[in-house]
Order: structure tokens, then C-alpha cells, then sequence
């Protein structure tokens, strides 16, 4: 197997990790996070997943009047999917902001009416293309300075959502390769812009042992 083939194999992997598109959706749980490379510290990467848990929760009693999209980063929440109303909009919106953690939330939900099964399941193979162009990228040099695993990647009727802790020059690069995907429609940048890039904290076991 070559490097590219390598490189897109493992992105899609990566993407058959993703939970399925169900009428609440909970990015971001068991999505293989290399933690040792994350540029969230290990409690934020917990703090990100209990709240996703949380809003499943809270959110299913809306599963007959919206399909809702829950991805959190960082305490950043984005919102998306559809609502059958502006008011059952605005009723989502103050479910996610009243969760303590949140620090902030970004709400792309439209009023329209959920999105079909062969929509979803589109949407699940362009989240795993974008995924596979940046590892693939990455892996020739063409973008080194943005990593895939330091980009969230999720899709909602073909619009792509990028999260993450970027630089203005990370952010671009993988904004240009979600751009010219096939099947995306649109990118919306859900990213925290950082003047350079951090440092991964290595794991509290590591540091405590000196390895």
C-alpha cells in the first residue's frame, strides 16, 4: 500500500468511528481522538464528550420536532440540523446555553424538515473525504502546518462545519480542502484562532513518570 493510499485509508477509518446518523446526533464520542496529539488538554477532551452526553440527554424530548447535530470542542458548542419552527429553534438554544461548561455556542440550525437517510449517509461519506484530504495532504507535505487530528470535521446536508484550535494559516488550508471536496456545498469555520499554534500536553502519566 503507498503513502496515499495508507493516508486515505486511515481517514476513513477514522470516519466508520463516527456515530451513525440517528435523530440526535452526538459528534465527537468514540471518534478514535489521538489524545497524546490533541491541542485540548485531556480534562477538556472529557469536558467535550460529557457534554455531548448531557445534550443527548436533554435534547431527545425534541426528537419529533427537529433533527439535531451536537458537536463540542474545546466547550464550544455547534448546533445543527433542522427545526420544524423558529421557536423550537429558539427552545434548543436555551437547552445548550443553560449546560454548565458551555463557553460558547453556535447555532446553525435551519427551520426546514429533517434531512433524509440517503442525505445523512452522503454526509457521512464527504465528513470521511474532507478527513482523508487533510491526512493525505499531511502526509505529502502539501499542508503540513495544519494536522488532521487538530481539525473537526462534520457535516450536515452536504454544509461542512471545521472546528479545532488553528492558526489563520491552519484554518485557511483546511478550509481550501473542504472547499473543493466533491459534494460540499458549503464550509462554515467554527474555529478558535490562536496566534500559534500550541503545544500537545503530554499525558499526566507520562509527565509523572518522566517518559
Amino acid at each position: 500500500m503507498n503513502r496515499r493510499s495508507a493516508a486515505v485509508a486511515a481517514a476513513l477509518l477514522v470516519s466508520t468511528l463516527l456515530p451513525g446518523c440517528l435523530p440526535l446526533f452526538v459528534g465527537g464520542v468514540a471518534t478514535g481522538v489521538l489524545i497524546a496529539d490533541d491541542r485540548r488538554s485531556t480534562g477538556t477532551v472529557l469536558d467535550d464528550q460529557n457534554i455531548e452526553l448531557q445534550l443527548s440527554n436533554q435534547l431527545a424530548q425534541f426528537g419529533k420536532v427537529a433533527h439535531v447535530n451536537v458537536v463540542s470542542f474545546n466547550r464550544v458548542v455547534l448546533i445543527a440540523g433542522q427545526a420544524s419552527t423558529e421557536a423550537v429553534r429558539a427552545d434548543i438554544d436555551k437547552v445548550v446555553r443553560a449546560l454548565p461548561g458551555v463557553r460558547h455556542v453556535q447555532n446553525e440550525m435551519q427551520i426546514a424538515a429533517p434531512t433524509s437517510l440517503s442525505v445523512r449517509s452522503s454526509d457521512s461519506f464527504i465528513t470521511g473525504r474532507v478527513k482523508a484530504r487533510l491526512v493525505d495532504n499531511q502526509a505529502r507535505g502539501k499542508t503540513p502546518q495544519v494536522g488532521a487530528n487538530h481539525v473537526k470535521v462534520y457535516t450536515e446536508a452536504s454544509v461542512v462545519f471545521l472546528m479545532g484550535i488553528v492558526t489563520t494559516q491552519e484554518a485557511d488550508q483546511a478550509a481550501e480542502v473542504a472547499r473543493t471536496t466533491s459534494g460540499v456545498s458549503r464550509v462554515v469555520r467554527v474555529f478558535e484562532i490562536v496566534k500559534s499554534a500550541p503545544v500537545p500536553q503530554p499525558p499526566a502519566d507520562a509527565s509523572a513518570t518522566g517518559k
